[in-house]
């Protein structure tokens, strides 16, 4: 390798880096006032969850159509396709931290929402004061597996092709995939190593960020244990940082009681219908913007082609099938390596300074930039033991690594979140490991656990639709499953057929819609009202 290009490589690391941090920064602060929105109208609620489970269960290839026609297109030039990237890599980052937020905001705890509205704080002083702080800790646990995210996309953003078409802007991600493509792996694994060099150093910034936020703007007691078999907790009931502000007041002043009790309920009348206005109007828009894409989509495809759309549905419900039972898998082993390995880290400082860095910098590395080299490596072994399941191993391995660190992060921050009265609880009590979990962990950390599921479920599909169908992966030789429907839309993408990607696409969605009203917003419900951690402190 001449210096030159190290030099170029660097460069287009930190160009890629800065996309990355543009659209997460966008998302955290849209995503307060999103989430804000959502708990305060159950309308805009229902459509806000809703689309935040499609969006993120539609793989990054899915948004192409979009990207072509509007940005590509429309717009036009190296500005547009700029805009593009950073439109894909906001698919890739975003919806998870939207979530977090979501749920963070859905179960801040009653008694704080109680000293809110007896101090009176208004819109800003809620945001800044309850809201924001409680948020922190799963913002700081969903930003690494977002970062994560987008370098693992970042290949598929920065350079990407439709048909006979191919577009691409300056960045690592494009540079990996010309080397990978024209067959120099040497300087493609020095492309990986430099970036693996900047996403371990920010990584470990992450970490201290998560310790810092954990230790800032996690809620905690103070707690006196007198002997074994009664425990008591002292009265100092404490908020670090910025929550302490409110909660601080509640324990020394008396609630103040200035104005009557009709004008408060009056006011609190007038702020419901505001919001709820709102909501209707805002849920009315969108549904409009909705129903005028789709009127406009439908007049301008020929009736022969929605004939024929149609007709690939028994087929689309197969592949869609098989590949829920993929994402099930994938799933079940997520979990149950987040809660093993999770909690073990969260527990053992010294592991954990030594395997959650490997783990988060492993995360970060694209993977479509390596695996083709662990693919040649690897597959002449893989194939003694698995035969014809091979490229199916392949495959659930690859939406492993695409999805794990969603709910891993997630729990692990929850373990690492729970107050300090419970530790003192199951010390106390000599619980046993399985007891810890099944009284007090699980519990405890649901919230977190159906956050981080949630997405791990979501964004798996993200990994298939790159392994299911992958032509010339290596020495020309084509990883793909016999059955999918991400393959459909890989397939229907490769062949610049847009109409049916578009098609499998809406259809996809729409499932994914019956998911998350049917699924996710039940469980979200569930850990608001029986699984939040900290409500046990007052109760105590």
């Amino acid at each position: 390798m001449n210096l030159s290009l190290l030099i170029v490589m660097i460069l287009a690391s930190l160009v890629t880096l800065g996309r990355v941090w543009v659209t997460i920064l966008f998302s955290i602060v849209s995503g307060w006032f999103l989430a804000y929105a959502s708990i305060k109208n159950r309308i805009f609620e229902n459509i806000y969850v809703s689309l935040i489970e499609v969006f993120e269960s539609v793989p990054v290839f899915s948004f192409f159509p979009v990207v072509l026609l509007f940005f590509v297109f429309d717009i036009g030039g190296s500005l547009g396709v700029e805009l593009a990237v950073l439109f894909l890599v906001f698919t890739a980052v975003t919806w998870n931290i939207w979530m977090g937020q979501y749920q963070a905001f859905k179960t801040v705890p009653q008694d704080l929402l109680e000293v809110s509205e007896n101090y009176r704080l208004k819109f800003w002083g809620k945001l800044s004061k309850v809201y924001i702080p409680y948020s922190i800790p799963r913002i700081a646990a969903n930003l690494i597996p977002s970062f994560a995210d987008a370098m693992f996309y970042i290949t598929v953003s920065e350079v990407f092709a439709v048909g006979v078409h191919t577009y691409q802007v300056f960045g690592i991600g494009t540079i990996i995939a010309n080397l990978v493509a024209s067959g120099d792996y040497l300087d493609a694994i020095i492309g990986v190593i430099i970036i693996g060099i900047f996403t371990t150093i920010i990584t470990l910034l992450l970490r201290e960020f998560s310790r810092y936020a954990v230790d800032r703007y996690g809620l905690d007691t103070e707690i006196v244990v007198r002997k074994r078999g009664r425990i008591h907790f002292g009265y100092t009931t404490r908020l670090t940082s910025a929550l302490s502000y409110v909660t601080r007041l509640s324990k020394v002043f008396p609630t103040p009681a200035i104005l009557s009790k009709s004008v408060e309920e009056e006011e609190e009348k007038e702020h419901k219908y505001l919001w709820k206005i709102s909501g209707i109007l805002v849920g009315s828009l969108l549904l409009a913007l909705i129903l005028y894409g789709a009127i406009t989509t439908i007049l301008s495809v020929p009736l022969s082609t929605w004939k024929y759309l149609i007709s690939t549905i028994p087929e689309d419900l197969v592949a869609i099938g098989v590949d829920y039972l993929r994402v099930a898998v994938i799933s079940i082993v997520s979990l149950a390596f987040a809660i093993f390995v999770g909690y073990y880290l969260a527990t053992h400082e010294r592991a954990e300074k030594i395997v959650i860095p490997i783990i988060q910098a492993y995360a970060a590395l694209p993977a479509p930039a390596y695996f083709p080299l662990l693919f040649l490596v690897t597959i002449s072994f893989v194939s003694k033991i698995f035969g014809l399941f091979t490229n199916e191993v392949y495959v659930l391995f690859l939406g492993f690594i695409s999805t794990f660190y969603y709910v891993f992060y997630s729990y692990w921050m929850g373990v690492k979140n729970l107050p300090h009265q419970y530790w003192e609880i199951m010390k106390n009590y000599n619980l046993s490991f399985w007891q810890k979990m099944r009284y007090v962990i699980l519990p405890g950390t649901f919230p977190y656990i159906i956050a981080g599921l949630s997405s791990t479920i979501n964004s798996a599909w993200g990994g298939l639709a790159i392994a299911e169908y992958w032509p010339n992966i290596i020495q020309n030789y084509n990883l793909e499953v016999h059955t999918g429907l991400m393959k459909i839309i890989d397939v229907a993408t490769a062949n610049g057929n847009i109409t049916l990607a578009s098609w499998i696409s809406v259809f996809f969605g729409i499932i994914v819609i019956i998911y998350s009203i049917f699924f996710t917003r039940k469980l979200m419900d569930l850990a608001r009202k029986k699984y939040i951690a900290e409500e046990g402190i007052y109760l105590a």
